[in-house]
């Protein structure tokens, strides 16, 4: 008797894509297509890196298979609003609900160059570590996660020279007529947009660390006792590193979106990001990617451990950098987190794959030198993307070691919850792949305030003027880029909105 064979069943979506074989400038595309959108990203690579940040993406929630998730981690709600639709709330984690929803929204993305094709964009706020083993003292005043589903997205591929419109649809004759529609607009839309220029990278100059002071959450003696209980901490073996973190609360700029412009020509960066999520905006310039996950399952960590400031000579400038490359206790902090790591990944990964593929290279940025080391592994059969995040949240470099013990400290100084600070803000694609940075160096807007937190990591050997200097310092382009919009300049006119030029 003849079985017969299972019939192909279509894929439920469909990828669309065009190309035009220039990068244009990020910037200028994003305000001409999405600054007036409510809902919108943009993932940032405001800063070049081989190998490390080639791509940038922005979009909007505007699509027909949008979707924005709110989570709270203390009710365990995830709030879901899609166009058209009541708003409803699910009961389950952030995590489970991003699974489930990819696992329907899968797609081969064979042939291009990024993994990025189509997904939830958004954040995981420091909280969210509740759900992963940790138990929270504080509330966030943020959501402790928002996710934008994007079936439609802009890429800019900077080393190859190209831009790429990307649109997720239903697999049916509706679908790809819609997608047809805005791949339409959104090329009439890029070809008014001019070409990225290479821009110098600003000029060093000598930070202003006292800046932020006088809008510190706990001030410098509180700070300097907090680190005085982390070192008794550590002496008496409860941890071994401990990243202890402040925050300051200040009137924010007219526009958010206009301070983000100016913090990326101060403080260019490989994971830089703005959210714009309805009342709520998001603006950093993070050096420090978290997490990386191909669509093939090799998962990245770059964790940064160590900073110094840039100086305003070459030859001062050279003399910092070394100093921080041979000091003792600035490797030992990051020998601690690229050991915490390799642990985490080994937790996930396939038995002998997990390796530090570079340790404690020296990497300069416009405003700091830091230390970056590089570990990876290969993802065990059915681990995937969301499940590895999970593992490994929040990240070692935020928290110290170990991780559990550290962050039970750690909530017993902080005053209040660190909110999107220290998360975690990337994607994850529909084809497999994900990328998150650390939230750090990052402002947070909402009601009318600015958020920013900043910290290090304290050792024994910390110096405690020091610690506080290093904290002051993370601060100084963010507060900078408030200075120069603090004083309420309304941006100029914008372009039509895309969904206005498709109608």
């Amino acid at each position: 008797m003849l079985v017969p064979r299972p019939r192909r069943v279509a894929p439920s979506h469909r990828l669309h894509t065009r190309r035009i074989d220039v990068a244009v400038d990020a910037e200028a595309a994003f305000t001409r297509m999405y600054t007036d959108a409510p809902r919108a990203f943009w993932l940032d690579s405001s800063r070049v890196e081989e190998g490390q940040s080639r791509f940038s993406f922005f979009g909007d929630g505007t699509g027909p298979l949008a979707e924005f998730v709110r989570y709270d981690v203390e009710s365990g709600l995830c709030e879901i609003e899609r166009p058209g639709r009541p708003v409803r709330k699910v009961r389950a984690s952030v995590f489970d609900y991003l699974k489930r929803q990819l696992v329907t929204r899968q797609v081969d993305a064979t042939g291009l160059p990024f993994d990025f094709t189509g997904g939830y964009v958004g954040y995981f706020g420091y909280e969210v570590k509740a759900d992963c083993g940790s138990v929270n003292r504080h509330r966030a005043r943020t959501p402790d996660a928002c996710w934008l589903f994007a079936d439609r997205l802009i890429a800019v591929d900077h080393q190859d020279g190209a831009t790429y419109a990307v649109c997720l649809a239903e697999n049916t004759r509706q679908g790809a007529q819609q997608a047809a529609d805005w791949l339409d607009a959104a090329m009439a839309q890029l070809s008014f947009v001019s070409s990225a220029k290479p821009t110098a990278p600003p000029r060093p100059t000598a930070p202003r660390l006292d800046a932020v002071e006088p809008w510190l959450v706990r001030d410098r003696t509180t700070y300097l006792a907090d680190i005085g209980t982390c070192k008794r901490e550590l002496k008496d073996g409860t941890s071994y590193e401990i990243c202890l973190t402040n925050a300051a609360r200040l009137p924010a700029p007219y526009d958010p979106y206009d301070f983000y412009r100016v913090l990326r020509r101060l403080d260019p960066a490989p994971y830089a990001a703005y959210l714009r999520f309805g009342d709520l905006d998001v603006a950093g310039s993070s050096p420090e990617r978290f997490l990386r996950i191909t669509r093939d399952g090799v998962a990245e960590a770059r964790p940064v451990k160590g900073t110094a400031p840039r100086g305003e000579r070459p030859e001062e400038d050279a003399r910092l950098r070394d100093a921080l490359t041979t000091d003792d206790k600035t490797r030992a902090e990051n020998l601690v987190i690229v050991d915490l790591l390799r642990n985490d990944l080994g937790r996930v990964c396939r038995t002998g794959t997990v390796k530090v593929t570079r340790l404690m290279a020296t990497e300069t940025c416009a405003t700091v030198h830091q230390l970056v080391s590089t570990v990876e592994g290969r993802l065990r059969e059915g681990i995937g993307a969301v499940d590895c995040v999970r593992v490994c949240f929040p990240g070692g470099s935020v928290t110290g070691a170990p991780k559990l013990r550290t962050m039970e400290i750690i909530d017993s100084l902080e005053t209040e919850a660190r909110g999107v600070y220290s998360g975690a803000i990337g994607y994850f694609g529909c084809s497999g792949g994900a990328d998150l940075a650390i939230a750090s160096r990052t402002a947070v807007f909402t009601d009318g305030e600015m958020h920013l937190g900043a910290g290090g990591a304290i050792v024994l050997g910390s110096d405690p003027v020091g610690e506080y200097d290093e904290m002051l310092l993370k601060t100084a382009a963010p507060m900078r880029a408030h200075r120069d919009r603090i004083a309420g300049l309304r941006p100029a006119a914008r372009t039509l909105p895309l969904k206005e030029a498709v109608r």
